[in-house]
């Protein structure tokens, strides 16, 4: 019996360029959570420290969970974790206004405790994700991660050269690096052609001075997270309220990451797997509140690398998440990789970035669009996506749980597709009869109603 791509072990050398890769094209996303909350709270330098190696800890820790996996915890597809975007402007207000980080880390617990016990109705929920829905997320998701890249392209969001032509000219050559190894270079080579990217750009960054090493000296070399170490958690109300919306933000999220990563690697997400990756989730999560660090979710950047490198093999993301168990433990080698400059991650973001939103466009080629409403449900699902990521502050005279859910534009426009599609495509049609090419009524899209592996 053959092996499936997703359980294949590949040799060693290559689990572990793989595997860098991986880390690479997540650590800023996962350190930079702890660094907005952290600052807002004016923590301390050392405070600071803590919480990114506490992060980088668990991080490790959720994704080997997700991708190994243990009784009914884990997708055991590549998938990587890390903490959720969702939660910054929540903790940031708990955090600044309401009972420092022990009422923070006590809703997380709840939450992710609430995560675990929604798992199976969520997975129950999956034959609400045809096609039609499915590439609209992907679409979405890889979308709103470009404006990422372009802020790490233009010298990271805040950074006094922000937008210098240096900035862009040096992403510009780690984009053409990225696309040359991929084009020309034997097949290994182009499957690390991210990594081979960023050491190149590294190595061309260091002389003209867009960085230096010097928080590689000052950091330590073991650091080991000691559970509540800022204090025993407190258990606030309203703290908890804002924390149970994030839980279905990030729920939300990454259903739609784990049904992309499904695709991609042709292994087709059962409503039982999801709920397994959903629980994973919700245990990642509890564990962020006992060892000092945020929610957890699926990382939407990992999962263009998967699309691109067509390395489908979850032990190389298993092998990804023990390099950021060691960084979490060795904050020395963690300020070594803090040290790549923005833009040499922006020029590997465009390319990364941009293959989730192809995904999203394949996986919407094989939707029928004649004779009904499907195309106004990506228009304006899309169009519902883009709104916070092209015009952040659109919902800032919302109260706090409206835009918590509808800020992520992920969120917004996953949730804008699932109700648009049971609109048009479940509900009876208001004539009750057929329309002209014979669709039935309502133009229900192509395999809506039959099982998911069916469609696919």
């Amino acid at each position: 019996m053959t092996t499936h791509p997703v359980d294949e072990v590949p040799p060693i050398r290559h689990l572990l360029a793989f595997g860098l890769q991986h880390v690479l094209a997540m650590y800023a996303g996962a350190v930079a959570v702890p660094l907005i909350v952290g600052s807002a709270m004016k923590l301390s330098p050392a405070d600071l420290a803590y919480l990114i190696t506490a992060d980088l800890l668990v991080c490790g820790i959720a994704t080997l969970i997700q991708c190994v996996g243990f009784w009914r915890f884990g997708v055991r597809l590549p998938i990587m974790q890390g903490c959720t975007f969702a939660a910054v402007s929540p903790m940031v207000l708990i955090g600044t206004t309401g009972g420092g980080l022990p009422a923070i880390y006590g809703s997380v617990i709840v939450a992710g405790l609430a995560i675990m016990l929604l798992a199976p109705v969520f997975g129950r929920l999956l034959r609400f994700f045809p096609p039609l829905v499915t590439g609209t997320v992907i679409l979405i998701i890889g979308l709103s991660l470009l404006p990422v890249a372009g802020n790490w392209a233009a010298g990271g969001v805040g950074s006094a050269d922000f937008g210098e032509p240096k900035n862009l000219g040096l992403a510009l050559f780690v984009l053409l690096v990225v696309l040359g190894v991929q084009r020309f270079a034997p097949a290994f080579l182009s499957r690390i052609a991210v990594l081979i990217g960023i050491v190149v750009g590294l190595a061309v960054a260091v002389p003209f001075g867009f960085t230096d090493f010097d928080g590689v000296g000052d950091a330590d070399w073991l650091g080991i997270s000691t559970p509540f170490h800022f204090g025993a958690p407190t258990f606030e109300a309203s703290a908890i309220a804002s924390m149970l919306v994030v839980a279905l933000v990030t729920m939300t999220e990454t259903t739609g990451d784990l049904i992309a990563v499904g695709e991609m690697t042709d292994r087709k997400v059962e409503p039982r797997t999801l709920a397994d990756g959903l629980r994973a989730d919700g245990l990642s999560t509890v564990l962020g509140g006992v060892f000092n660090t945020f929610p957890y979710t699926a990382y939407a950047q990992n999962v263009g690398l998967v699309g691109m490198t067509r390395v489908r093999s979850r032990w190389v993301v298993a092998a990804a998440g023990g390099i950021l168990v060691l960084l979490g433990l060795l904050p020395k080698l963690g300020a070594v990789v803090a040290a790549i400059p923005a833009p040499v991650l922006g020029g590997a973001g465009l390319v990364m970035f941009g293959t989730v939103a192809a995904s999203g466009l394949r996986t919407l080629s094989t939707v029928d669009f004649k004779g009904n409403n499907n195309l106004t449900v990506v228009a304006v699902s899309v169009a519902m996506g883009m709104l916070p990521v092209g015009v952040p502050t659109v919902y800032e005279k919302f109260p706090d749980w409206f835009q918590t859910v509808m800020n992520s534009g992920i969120s917004a426009g996953c949730l804008t597709a699932i109700v648009l599609n049971l609109l048009f495509n479940h509900l009876p049609s208001k004539t009750g009869s057929a329309e002209p090419d014979g669709l039935p009524p309502g133009g229900a899209e192509q395999g809506v109603e039959q099982p998911r592996e069916e469609v696919v």
